[in-house]
């Protein structure tokens, strides 16, 4: 959550005067004032909105103006916080400002973080154009499997998205590394047809007991037990055998220290059940083919002129010389396993997911 320092009673931003907080409280007063208009005006309200990103203000503000030179700082407020009412709010004045392409060239962008940030705020803010602008996305392997999850996600929120996303499912045209979220997406939904379709086709994984996985809107409804969910992080879960706990496991993916202040309850499954969906930054998978056939994959330590260090799944770095390698791709797909869940009945992975939520930053 972004939080902003409390200002004391009468104190303005930094950035701005007694004369642009008298001004503005002016101009908001004045019915049909154009910002255009006055200079003066213009650049006070500017001042403060560059000053107070995220409060109220500064939405009325915009809303009321729409003045387009601050469309770039907005939607950089609204992607650093897409998962937040205030990005959300940001995301709806960029479409009524008419700017929405400026979040449709995101989608498309080499950070995957951004670029997911952007579906998720297009999906809440686009409306009736939310379709066209994300459904391009779903089968073009050139965007990250965590984007186009995203979008399935988003395009599932709508029951024209739905219908689209199962017209894909039906005829074999939606790719396999989207199942997953296009089978909540569906077999979720609140319109009868569109569920018994979808379950012709597609099913969520099965768990360790052999039965079925609930869908992620039922699976977040649900409340565990920490105490247990510890016993599974450290023994069936296998995931110390990847990820350190305030320093205890092994260093393979990312430390988990602190996960619960970074991933919503929803994220969390996403992330255990759907892995290749949700890697985090700096922890893609990478392959090596060297010249004489070895296949190397791994998480990069390193890559210098000389040589590339690879880290597999069991924590083991491979280092090799820049000459002996053939090929040296990045993956699409996570380091971590696809089918975690079958190591886990659901009551299980219930406890799994409440632990996590426990571990948390001092003080959040």
């Amino acid at each position: 959550m972004t939080v902003r320092p409390a200002m004391v009673q009468g104190e303005e931003p930094a950035g701005v005067t007694a004369k642009d907080k008298l001004i503005i409280e002016t101009v908001l007063r004045l019915q049909n004032f154009d910002l255009e208009s006055s200079a003066p005006a213009k650049g006070a309200v500017l001042r403060y909105l560059r000053a107070e990103p995220g409060s109220d203000r500064y939405f009325e503000l915009i809303k009321r103006f729409q003045p387009v030179e601050i469309t770039d700082s907005l939607v950089e407020y609204s992607l650093a916080n897409a998962s937040e009412t205030g990005g959300v709010r940001g995301a709806e004045l960029i479409f009524s400002m008419k700017k929405g392409d400026s979040l449709a060239v995101i989608t498309k962008s080499d950070d995957e973080s951004k670029a997911e940030a952007a579906v998720q705020l297009i999906g809440h803010a686009a409306g009736k154009n939310t379709v066209a602008m994300l459904l391009p996305l779903l089968n073009d392997r050139t965007v990250a499997v965590a984007v186009r999850s995203a979008a399935v996600k988003a395009l599932g929120t709508r029951l024209d998205g739905q219908r689209q996303i199962m017209q894909l499912v039906a005829s074999g045209q939606l790719s396999d590394d989207l199942k997953f979220a296009a089978a909540n997406a569906l077999l979720g939904s609140s319109n009868t047809e569109i569920a018994k379709n979808a379950a012709k086709y597609l099913e969520l994984p099965a768990t360790a007991d052999s039965q079925p996985l609930p869908a992620l809107s039922e699976l977040v409804k649900r409340k565990g037990d920490a105490q247990a969910g510890l016993k599974i992080f450290q023994t069936v879960g296998t995931c110390n055998k990847c990820h350190k706990v305030l320093g205890k496991g092994k260093e393979v993916g990312p430390d988990l220290s602190e996960i619960g202040s970074k991933l919503s309850r929803e994220a969390m499954y996403v992330s255990i059940l759907n892995p290749s969906a949700a890697v985090s930054h700096n922890f893609e998978t990478f392959s090596i083919l060297t010249l004489d056939g070895l296949a190397i994959t791994g998480l990069l330590i390193s890559e210098t002129d000389d040589a590339v260090t690879l880290r597999n799944s069991e924590g083991i770095d491979k280092t090799i010389d820049q000459d002996d390698i053939e090929i040296f791709k990045k993956q699409k797909t996570s380091l971590m396993p696809e089918d975690l869940q079958k190591l886990l009945t659901v009551e299980q992975l219930v406890n799994l997911v409440e632990y996590t939520l426990t571990l948390r930053k001092a003080g959040s």
